[in-house]
Order: structure tokens, then C-alpha cells, then sequence
């Protein structure tokens, strides 16, 4: 009987392919992971630091890192992440070589709350605490604030924030018992009272070249209060 080689490589080169495998999914199954790696994404100054996230993930969601790729939530750690006040989105992954690795994205706040409780109010309208590694030069907000009613400041806020002008130059942010905003600008002494948030962009405009005008007249100072309210006027009040 003559014996078929070709047919024996075969069956052997499989039995191998299948050992080998086998051993690989066992040894990978027990892999433990490394130290995590943190990248932030975006702007680099840091509220939260790598190493406050780090602890997060290995102290309060892994007990250390002696722990095997298949016993890690991916999920569970990226809720967890999240739950921080610091942090806008968060995604961890782990390498075949268990590597692990998160990329963070931190908030970004865009008004400073000067309260009893002070607090940063960020670009999505949601609050964030002050952090002790980093302060963001932003507007500060005074006057009648309510944690629980912040759509008016939070308008007022990333208004602010996305103007270039505004952005410059003003330095806080005023909310009376009223609700009405009031607005105090950088190099300035006067007050500019927008009143309600109606024709906000009418508004701006009209401050824009208000204050334009007062600059190349060397004129900041001459005023007390620059009033917004009135339909297409800037109605100012002298020292």
C-alpha cells in the first residue's frame, strides 16, 4: 500500500496550526497588562493629570496591575473615566502585547463662577469644578446665580467665547436679580449693560463699534455705564 505523504504533511501541518493557536489564546488569555499609557487629546493644559488618571484606572477599577486582558473591562473603566468632572470623553484600549492605553479629552470651560461655590460652567453648559493644577483664564460670572438655572449665563458664556472681540476683551460677566447681563470690559472702567439676551448679536455689534470709536478717540474713560438696551443706540453715561 503505498503511502500518501502529501495527505500526512497535511494533517500534521493542522494539528500544528491548531496546537498553535491553542497555546497562543492560552498565553494571550493570561497576559497581565502594563502601565497604562495617557494621552490627552486636544489643548494640554492639564486639569486632571496623568497620573490622577492612571490611578483611576489601576486603583479603583483594576486593584493593580496584576490582572489578565480577559478579566479587564474596557467599558466599566471608560464609564468610570467618564464619571470624573474633569473629563469629556474618554476611549481605553488594550494591544494583543497587553498595552494598555486611554486617550482623554478634558472639558473645556469657557466662564469662571465667582461664588460661594466656585465653579467653571464649560462649552456644553455643564458645570466643572476648579482644579488645583491648572486655572483657564476665562470671564468670571457674578451677581444672582442658581446652580439649578444656568441657561441665561451659559448663552451670555459661549457667546463670549466664540467671538474674537468679546473673547479679548471681556474680562466679567454680570447677572442681576432681574436677569438681565451686564459686562465689564478689559482697559475699561464703564459697565456695558446688555439687559436681556433679545438682539444679542444686534447688541454686539453695536458695542463693537462703540468701542472701536472710544479707542481712537482715547475716550474709555469718560464713561460710567454704556447702555445696549435701546433698538439700534448706544446710550452712555459720562463720569
Amino acid at each position: 500500500m503505498k503511502i500518501n505523504w502529501n495527505n500526512i504533511k497535511l494533517v500534521f501541518l493542522l494539528v500544528l496550526i491548531v496546537f498553535l493557536y491553542a497555546f497562543s489564546s492560552a498565553r494571550n488569555k493570561d497576559r497581565k497588562i502594563s502601565e497604562p499609557d495617557i494621552e490627552f487629546v486636544g489643548e494640554q493644559n492639564l486639569f486632571i493629570t496623568h497620573n490622577d488618571v492612571s490611578k483611576l484606572l489601576i486603583l479603583n477599577q483594576l486593584g493593580g496591575l496584576d490582572i489578565t486582558k480577559e478579566a479587564l473591562d474596557l467599558n466599566r473603566l471608560e464609564i468610570s473615566l467618564l464619571s470624573n468632572p474633569m473629563i469629556a470623553s474618554a476611549k481605553v484600549y488594550v494591544s494583543v502585547n497587553g498595552d494598555f492605553s486611554a486617550k482623554i479629552k478634558q472639558k473645556k470651560p469657557i466662564a469662571r463662577i465667582s461664588t460661594k461655590d466656585a465653579f467653571y460652567i464649560d462649552s456644553q453648559g455643564g458645570l466643572m469644578p476648579l482644579s488645583n493644577n491648572y486655572t483657564e483664564r476665562v470671564p468670571l460670572v457674578t451677581g444672582q446665580i442658581n446652580k439649578d438655572d444656568m441657561g441665561n449665563v451659559f448663552i451670555i458664556a459661549h457667546t463670549v467665547y466664540n467671538d474674537a472681540f468679546l473673547r479679548t476683551n471681556v474680562v466679567e460677566i454680570h447677572q442681576n436679580e432681574d436677569r438681565t447681563i451686564d459686562l465689564k470690559l478689559r482697559q475699561s472702567n464703564f459697565i456695558v449693560q446688555l439687559g436681556s439676551l433679545e438682539h444679542l448679536d444686534k447688541k454686539i455689534n453695536n458695542l463693537r463699534a462703540f468701542y472701536k470709536k472710544i479707542l481712537q478717540d482715547k475716550a474709555v474713560n469718560k464713561y460710567s455705564k454704556v447702555n445696549l438696551q435701546f433698538d439700534n443706540q448706544v446710550v452712555c453715561t459720562k463720569v
